[in-house]
């Protein structure tokens, strides 16, 4: 036992002395190598400009990073490997919806004009009264005109010759507010509805002969007919309030109709989503006028005698008049 500690005690020690030996000779070799300088080695500063000094030497150009300014001057110099058909595509491409943008802000602008203008429109019409009938439908429908051969030929000319259905969104909402004008002047003056044919006919002359006209869509024509009902809603309760009970019964089935044959029509359409949901704002437009009428009807005999006139009624009180 005690022989065998001591072997075990000596083969320690000696490799406890081999493995020292060995660090002192790795750590000899590494300092004589630390202090020899290596001639392959070079900064970076002059490894860069020997590589651009070979390539100038050989023939070949420097790889270098371009800037904008550089791309810029290329372009605009008479490189020839600057004009690919690549890049006339590209640039030909970009002209183009520079020009599709800039054509865009402008019919943005005449269609707020459109709009502006074809409310006002709306708001002399909602002036009538008993008294003052033609005076107001003769004011609409000159301001109507007005918006026909100032604003509208500004839209008219704005898109044409191009694809109208590229640039609806910017203007559709103009167009709408213009058939809800136009037909609302209409219906006071002659109790109908004005039909799309009758309302492209008026823009026909707008346009150049040789260009394609602008013409009104079915789709935009039905928004405005819904926005329409809203619109004779209001003047329906207006009406009222004058004592004119059949001219607001007359409102009433007229906005009836429409909307039961917008209900047929609707269901079968392509492109319903926005029409859906003035439906639904046009189904509470005439119920609002149905409860108007209703109420009217049932319980005018409270009331009506006060509505119109300029001479006071109290007999329903059961006084007599003063």
């Amino acid at each position: 036992m005690t022989l065998r500690l001591v072997l075990l005690n000596f083969s320690s020690t000696t490799y406890a002395a081999v493995n020292c030996q060995k660090r002192v000779s790795l750590s000899i070799f590494l300092l004589r190598m630390a202090a020899k300088p290596n001639p392959h080695h070079r900064p970076f500063h002059q490894t860069a400009a020997a590589a651009s000094a070979a390539a100038v030497s050989s023939g070949k150009k420097p790889r270098t990073m371009m800037t904008t300014a550089t791309a810029t001057a290329i372009a605009t110099s008479g490189d020839p490997s600057s004009n690919s058909p690549m890049k006339e595509e590209f640039a030909k491409y970009a002209n183009y919806l520079n020009e599709i943008n800039d054509k865009r802000e402008r019919v943005v602008k005449a269609s707020r004009d459109v709009t502006i203008n074809s409310k006002k429109v709306i708001f002399q019409v909602h002036r009538i009264s008993k008294d003052n009938k033609e005076e107001v439908l003769m004011k609409a429908e000159q301001d109507l005109v007005a918006v026909t051969n100032q604003y509208m030929s500004k839209l008219v000319n704005e898109l044409k010759g191009t694809d109208f259905w590229k640039l609806r969104r910017a203007y559709t909402p103009a167009v709408q507010e213009y058939v809800e004008a136009a037909t609302l002047c209409t219906f006071c003056k002659t109790g109908t509805l004005l039909n799309l044919d009758e309302m492209n006919a008026t823009l026909q002359p707008l346009s150049d002969k040789f260009a394609e006209p602008l013409q009104i869509n079915v789709l935009d024509y039905l928004l405005g007919l819904a926005d329409l009902t809203g619109e004779l809603m209001r003047l329906a309760i207006g009406r009222i309030s004058d004592g004119e009970i059949e001219y607001a019964q007359k409102i009433c089935r007229f906005v009836r109709d429409i909307y039961r044959e917008l209900t047929l029509l609707v269901p079968i359409m392509d492109d319903n989503a926005e029409m859906k949901k003035k439906m639904e704002v046009m189904l509470q437009s005439v119920v609002k006028i149905e409860n108007a009428c209703f109420s009217v009807h049932v319980r005018g005999s409270e009331y009506i005698p006060l509505l119109g006139s300029g001479d006071p009624d109290y007999s329903f009180l059961g006084v007599s008049d003063f």
